[in-house]
């Protein structure tokens, strides 16, 4: 049953195929008859022409040879005139005449008066013996009636040939004619000669030249043939090609070779029919690849693309027999695992589409990490209409990366209710930043020898929404990034800060976190919104602070040195923020232009617990002091803390101990407002 339906699926989808190439085969042989008949066609008219043309040669030939013959009687014959008025034949007439009763192809001949009587034959004279010593004969009529064709030449002066009809007669050669010509005397028409021409050989040689030409016309009818042939072949080759090339851009994803979206739906419909009707199962796996938004900024297109075809190439490699792969749409792909009722089966096969993503991806010699998030529905069992249950897998993927990412979920209830929560926040997310009702708090950042002293204070973005409260930035800034909304928020950010700082009595300057996002090629040019933002509101560049994280650093390097270079020189500081987290500290730290490194809060929180703490805290201090740069330590929250990092040498401190974020009420945040928060 299994096997059976696997097999339908399979069937379905490539019935529309072999019906397309059948139908095209059929007209090919259907034109197979058309060429046979036409050109039977073609050689019965020209074998007809040939005979027409064959017999128009031959009587043109037998009337050329008897009129040069007639014309050798007339001159040679002596006496010829009296053979026609008085019927008298000289001796030197008969010799002449028997000498030419056989001359050239001329095997025959007879004479005819006027009138039409037949006067003399060349059997005759050949048989006649010698005349008499007075030197003529006198000759009869040897038919009563007239001979008609010798009467209408006569009258009409015209010459009149007859082809012998190819019986075969005694003392007859195969072919020959009969030519009726006049004899000319000085007063007209003499009489009338019937020359017998023999046309074997000159039919033979026309024949022969025929069959040359006719050879010749064959082999360029054939060799025309075949090449109009082949040409037609290739051109119905070649359409057959397009046909098929475009029939295969409408039903694949030209990158990778997957199905597309509208393919693969077709397929599912299919695979619902066969599993309804077999009353067996099927499973549909979506899977979003990790990080491939970071592949594409920091890589290029290209490489993603390339990364596109090996991911492409590694799932294909876990095809069994019915499974079918497709492409929805930028890095998510679908897998549909063909007749699978047993859960376990289809975990196993989602978390070997895991494994299988996610080992780094070699590209030119450099290895791309890359991995993915599945998820998985079962027909049946999660939903029974396609739309439904590709929108399942689909949950059940989200909940993958939401959880992690580079694992595999089954989809369950609760994801809707979770979906639904957060679509419900993205779109109050986009109507918070459209109405301006999001706010920035400020945190004040002190001097480490003067507590009392404010240096600046960090804007930190909260959003209080109207009927869930306080918002977490940990959970609007990771919904801004997914629903595209990140650059805005950025841009306001930066903007509404400096709009606030201009109204500050004591110039302190404003710390404004950066995105990664603000730094895609794709995206705003940061250093373009910064300098609108001072231009728009008149702050001066050395009052704001731009912090930046390591992972930015690490992501797109020369990106980001580019765009930092440029900020600098507008007159912008820079700093590292949650410095000592990442892996690359030291080996970017000289090459990008910081003015401040600000120490993870999580070292400060070990500090008073763990004696390594401060020694590594210390050798932070002494290389950014080396490098010409300020160390700010986040996250005090006791006077020991304090004191130990006023002792290592930090020249700024901030944390809950000497303030909490703020609003900007008052137009001046400053420390007592702040220290009343805290």
């Amino acid at each position: 049953m299994r096997n059976r339906t696997r097999a339908m699926i399979a069937s379905l989808y490539g019935a529309g195929k072999s019906l397309r190439a059948s139908n095209q085969s059929r007209s090919l042989w259907w034109s197979i008859p058309l060429w046979v008949g036409a050109g039977t066609l073609l050689l019965t008219i020209a074998n007809f022409g040939m005979e027409r043309t064959e017999k128009h040669l031959l009587a043109q030939d037998a009337e050329q040879t008897a009129l040069k013959y007639a014309e050798f009687i007339a001159r040679t014959v002596p006496d010829l005139e009296h053979l026609f008025t008085r019927r008298e034949l000289s001796e030197q007439a008969q010799i002449e005449l028997q000498r030419s009763s056989q001359l050239g192809d001329v095997f025959r001949f007879k004479l005819f008066d006027a009138n039409g009587q037949l006067l003399l034959t060349s059997d005759q004279i050949v048989s006649m013996a010698p005349l008499s010593a007075a030197g003529t004969s006198q000759l009869g009529s040897h038919h009563g009636d007239t001979n008609s064709y010798v009467s209408d030449i006569v009258l009409g002066g015209k010459n009149y040939i007859e082809l012998s009809d190819g019986r075969k007669k005694p003392d007859r050669p195969d072919l020959y004619s009969e030519a009726y010509v006049p004899l000319m005397g000085d007063n007209g028409i003499q009489g009338v000669i019937e020359v017998y021409v023999d046309q074997s050989a000159r039919q033979r040689l026309i024949a022969a030249a025929f069959t040359e030409v006719a050879l010749i016309a064959a082999t360029l009818l054939l060799l025309g043939g075949t090449g109009l042939g082949w040409q037609t072949w290739q051109r119905s080759s070649d359409r057959r090609q397009g046909e098929e090339r475009i029939r295969y851009l409408a039903e694949h994803d030209v990158l990778s070779g997957a199905l597309n979206r509208a393919s693969f739906q077709s397929v599912l419909i299919s695979a619902a029919q066969a599993a309804t009707a077999s009353g067996e199962s099927f499973a549909i796996h979506c899977i979003d690849l990790d990080r491939f938004k970071e592949i594409n900024d920091t890589q290029g297109h290209a490489t993603g693309d390339q990364v596109l075809c090996e991911v492409a190439d590694r799932l294909t490699a876990l095809h069994r027999p019915g499974d079918v792969l497709a492409r929805l749409g930028g890095d998510e792909f679908a897998i549909l695992q063909a007749t699978q009722s047993d859960p376990r089966d289809v975990e196993s096969y989602g978390q070997l589409i895991v494994k299988s993503l996610a080992s780094p991806i070699e590209i030119d010699g450099s290895r791309i990490p890359c991995g993915a998030s599945v998820g998985a529905a079962c027909f049946g069992t999660d939903a029974t209409e396609i739309s439904d249950l590709l929108h399942k897998a689909d949950l059940a993927m989200y909940r993958s990366k939401t959880s992690g990412r580079g694992r595999f979920s089954f989809y369950d209830e609760t994801l809707d209710h979770e979906l639904e929560e957060r679509r419900l926040l993205a779109i109050d997310l986009r109507t918070a930043l459209a109405d301006r009702t999001l706010c920035l708090h400020y945190q004040p950042l002190f001097e480490a020898e003067d507590r009392d002293t404010a240096t600046g204070f960090e804007a930190l973005m909260r959003w209080n929404h109207p009927t869930r409260g306080n918002v977490p930035p940990s959970i609007f800034i990771p919904l801004a990034e997914e629903c595209g909304e990140i650059e805005a928020l950025g841009t306001w950010a930066i903007e509404q800060a400096c709009n606030d700082a201009t109204l500050w009595k004591d110039c302190a300057r404003v710390a404004v976190n950066l995105s990664a996002a603000q730094f895609r090629a794709e995206a705003t040019d940061v250093v373009s919104v910064v300098s609108h933002a001072l231009e728009k509101t008149g702050l001066a560049p050395e009052r704001l602070e731009l912090e930046i994280t390591e992972s930015l650093l690490i992501s797109n390097p020369e990106q980001v040195l580019d765009s930092l270079n440029r900020l600098s020189n507008l007159g912008v500081r820079i700093a590292m923020d949650d410095f000592g987290t990442g892996y690359s500290s030291l080996a970017y730290l000289w090459r990008f232009p910081f003015n401040k490194v600000k120490i993870d809060r999580a070292f400060v929180k070990e500090l008073e617990d763990e004696g390594k703490v401060s020694l590594i805290i210390g050798s932070i201090v002494s290389l950014a002091h080396s490098l010409g740069m300020r160390v700010n330590a986040e996250g005090v929250e006791t006077e020991l803390q304090r004191d130990a990092l006023r002792q290592l040498g930090c020249d700024e401190l901030q944390g809950f101990l000497l303030g909490r974020p703020a609003p900007n009420e008052s137009h001046e945040p400053h420390v007592d407002i702040d220290r009343r928060a805290a």
